[in-house]
């Protein structure tokens, strides 16, 4: 069976940071591409990072240089770390395969940066 389980979420004063985790499982980690995913409720959920081939990363622009895409393979793990949090990052936070629109979202965590 297919499972994505997120956590790390919580509550975050601006300017603080956190570390999300994606725990994956029923599938061949190794060979996928990952990607982060965030939603706010009444928006469309709009992709965040993702692994390039080559061992690159792309970012979407109001979160590089701030967020950072990282797996572990032998834990079947991605990871998303997030640092100078804003108001603006609040969300709920998915991982997804790439190019495996078939594959299952997870429960997703929630990020709340507030003072």
């Amino acid at each position: 069976q297919v499972q994505f389980v997120e956590s790390g979420g919580g509550l975050v004063q601006p300017g603080g940071s956190l570390r999300l985790s994606c725990a994956a499982s029923g599938i061949p980690f190794s060979e996928y591409r990952m990607a982060w995913y965030r939603q706010t409720p009444g928006k469309e959920r709009e992709w965040v990072a993702l692994e390039m081939p080559g061992g690159k990363s792309h970012y979407r622009d109001s979160v590089k240089g701030r967020f950072t895409i990282s797996r572990e393979n032998a834990q079947s793990t991605v990871f998303l770390q997030m640092t100078s949090l804003k108001s603006e990052d609040t969300a709920i936070y998915y991982c997804k395969v790439v190019d495996r629109a078939y594959l299952p979202w997870g429960q997703g965590t929630q990020v709340t940066v507030s003072s």
